[in-house]
């Protein structure tokens, strides 16, 4: 006698990250969000892909971290303003990830970064399986977690010790070490798209800034313009020597 599958009993596989929804659909907070993502992951993605070298790794921006299924299912995410996760690939699949679904990848981000737009309360709340802080702590577990307020220059890092988050002090810079990525993070005060304030950002262990793109490529033309000074100076100095012997009756050689 053969037994027909019960279709109630039957499994439903976990949805993926091409099923999921890929945000909350809830407005950017503040302007700076973008600008701040965007310079954290331009002055990074060196040392990251030294530590990668074969592009196992992903940073996400406001993308979702599915942790739990919900209905809706974005009540299970958190969005995080940026992380990164290492030893993943960087699509799936062939496709482009549309959010991080911690029950296909199993692999939690090693740093997450929140950028403060309310008065904080959101993003320290502790309420089980409700608030961010908590979620953080117990379920997506990053060894690293950032909350950053631009508007007080402030930034709190806390690092998971024993199953909770235990905030760190900052050393002799100001600045966190996050020891896997070999990097400090910090507040610089500077000009960043037109705008002054104190953007986050990154310092290697020695202390030098870890600079975007663009500072990299002004950093490369200054450095062309002073070698070009330089050749000049020295031509102007070759001729002033050769008409000097000129007037002594000597011509000096090519």
């Amino acid at each position: 006698m053969t037994s027909a599958t019960n279709p109630s009993t039957a499994l439903t596989p976990f949805p993926d990250h091409t099923q999921l929804p890929e945000s909350d659909c809830t407005f950017v907070k503040n302007w700076q969000e973008h600008p701040q993502s965007i310079l954290l992951t331009d002055s990074i993605t060196p040392v990251i892909k030294q530590i990668n070298p074969e592009g196992q790794y992903c940073i996400g921006q406001d993308l979702d971290i599915y942790w739990r299924l919900t209905d809706p299912p974005e009540k299970g995410a958190e969005a995080p303003d940026w992380f990164y996760v290492p030893n993943v690939p960087p699509t799936l699949d062939g496709q482009t990830r549309r959010s991080y679904v911690l029950w296909r990848e199993f692999i939690a981000p090693l740093i997450v970064l929140e950028f403060i737009s309310g008065d904080g309360s959101e993003e320290r709340d502790k309420t089980p399986w409700k608030g961010k802080f908590w979620i953080y702590e117990q379920v997506i577990r990053p060894p690293f977690y950032g909350i950053y307020e631009a508007s007080k220059g402030s930034l709190e890092v806390y690092h998971l010790i024993e199953g909770q988050y235990q905030l760190l002090a900052a050393n002799e810079r100001g600045h966190y070490p996050i020891g896997p990525l070999e990097v400090e993070l910090g507040l610089w005060l500077g000009v960043y798209q037109n705008v002054e304030l104190p953007w986050l950002r990154w310092w290697d262990l020695q202390g030098n800034l870890l600079l975007s793109g663009d500072e990299r490529a002004e950093q490369e033309f200054q450095r062309a313009e002073q070698e070009s000074q330089r050749a000049e100076k020295e031509r102007q100095r070759a001729d002033r020597l050769a008409a000097q012997l000129r007037s002594l009756g000597v011509e000096p050689e090519s």
